[in-house]
């Protein structure tokens, strides 16, 4: 925004020394110069920054505890490092069960009896007047040399729709599709609550690293297949019911576009309010399982403390979530722009390496490949950044947990490390915390 200011700036001075006012837009209030574009530019940028820098300023003690927050989160991953490798077991989960629900898919697509239809080989009317290609056949007893001197073939048509049970076909389709969401928000909320149960480990260690637990991560694993599976599976339940009415008001508003507009307005305002409550429910399932792995609760008991918790700290949580999430983006773009990069100037030949065993041939079309390299790492990236983003989220309500329920004494000592406590300006008596 600064350099935006300074720019703006340079060419408001420019078109003033040169006076050329002549050349402007035509909007809808009026005419509107270059100088004046320039100039409301400016103030709008100016704006801005000031907004910014205010609020900088009124919020930099929670700039500065989210800053510690996330500096924590790197020493926690760096104690437990093989919780990067997490995400692949993840993505094998979500493999299978896209696999089962396309296989089952394709299953009920082609349960009805094949059709088979007698369809010419040639243009030639003249030898087939009489076959209209509606004509139906076996591909085990069709002959073709009855129609001589037509050219025919039995080929399929399509599936029997139209038996007694074809009408449930539909059904089973929508009941095989809230299994693949059922499926993929369990499998995803299975990775969120086994790493929180494993950096909960982590925080609650009065000494680290000597007080964290061996295999923390397979300990968290196994203690949450042993006893937080139902609370799991209601919770990814109830965001798989919202996102099928999501899915079915997208089908709505596409079969009913244009037709009229009073309910396409009212399937928009419905779109609306269940994508803000799929957000507003990815966000209270996700701390609700970090409440699970560290209390042991059922979901919703530990949904309601989760979400208690969070309002008596709403600053911090908006602080926290927006600078996290500024630094996580900037690192997936990092990642995605050192690889793609590199390709880009590798396949266009840019970069020519020496060693003929590592020369690039010459690409007709080198933006596919290029494409492929730069989706991939995205994907790659954003598993194991989610990594870093439930740890940050994990140690955050650690943190406020252990705000509210220790005062530094002998008796209940803080847990938060030091540089969280010279923030805080807490500290512990005659406890020693790293």
């Amino acid at each position: 925004m600064a350099y935006g200011i300074c720019h703006c700036y340079y060419k408001l001075e420019q078109e003033g020394a040169t006076n050329n006012n002549n050349v402007g837009f035509t909007t809808a209030v009026g005419y509107i110069t270059v100088k004046q574009m320039w100039l409301v530019a400016l103030i709008i940028l100016c704006v801005v920054e000031v907004t910014v820098m205010l609020s900088v300023v009124a919020l930099r003690k929670r700039i500065m505890l989210a800053i510690a927050l996330i500096e924590e989160a790197s020493r926690a991953i760096d104690c437990i490092d093989s919780t990067v490798f997490y995400p692949l077991f993840t993505i094998c989960l979500l493999a299978v069960g896209v696999t089962y629900w396309g296989f089952t898919a394709l299953c009920l697509a082609t349960i009805g009896e094949p059709l088979y239809r007698i369809v010419p080989k040639t243009d030639n009317s003249s030898d087939c007047i009489g076959i209209s290609g509606k004509e139906s056949c076996s591909p085990m007893t069709f002959n073709a040399s009855t129609y001589s001197p037509c050219l025919v073939d039995c080929i399929f048509y399509k599936y029997n729709d139209e038996g007694p049970f074809q009408r449930y076909i539909f059904y089973l389709q929508i009941y095989n599709f809230v299994g693949l969401l059922w499926w993929s928000n369990f499998v995803i909320a299975l990775g969120q609550c086994v790493l929180a149960g494993t950096f909960a480990s982590y925080y609650w260690a009065l000494r680290k690293p000597e007080d964290i637990p061996t295999c923390s991560l397979c300990r968290s694993f196994v203690r949450t297949l042993r006893f937080h599976i139902g609370s799991l599976a209601f919770g990814s339940l109830v965001l798989a019911i919202v996102q099928l009415i999501r899915t079915v008001l997208q089908y709505l508003g596409h079969s009913s576009k244009g037709n009229n507009k009073a309910s396409g307005c009212l399937l928009c305002c419905l779109k609306c309010y269940f994508r803000c409550l799929e957000t507003f429910t990815k966000f209270l399932n996700r701390n609700a399982y970090i409440m699970i792995a560290i209390y042991g609760e059922n979901f919703c008991v530990s949904a309601k403390r989760a979400f208690s918790l969070l309002m008596r700290h709403a600053s911090s949580v908006v602080v926290l979530d927006k600078v996290t999430d500024l630094l996580l983006f900037f690192g997936k773009l990092l990642v995605v722009g050192g690889v793609g990069i590199p390709a880009f100037l590798l396949f266009t030949g840019r970069i020519v390496l020496d060693r003929p065993e590592f020369k690039c041939p010459v690409l007709n079309y080198y933006w596919l490949p290029i494409l492929t390299i730069v989706v991939g790492a995205y994907f790659v990236a954003q598993g194991f950044f989610s990594v870093y983003s439930i740890c940050v989220d994990t140690l955050f309500l650690c943190f406020l947990e252990d705000l509210e329920r220790n005062d530094g004494s002998p008796m209940k000592p803080y847990y938060m490390s030091s540089s969280l406590m010279d923030i805080l300006k807490k500290k512990n008596m005659n406890v020693e915390a790293k």
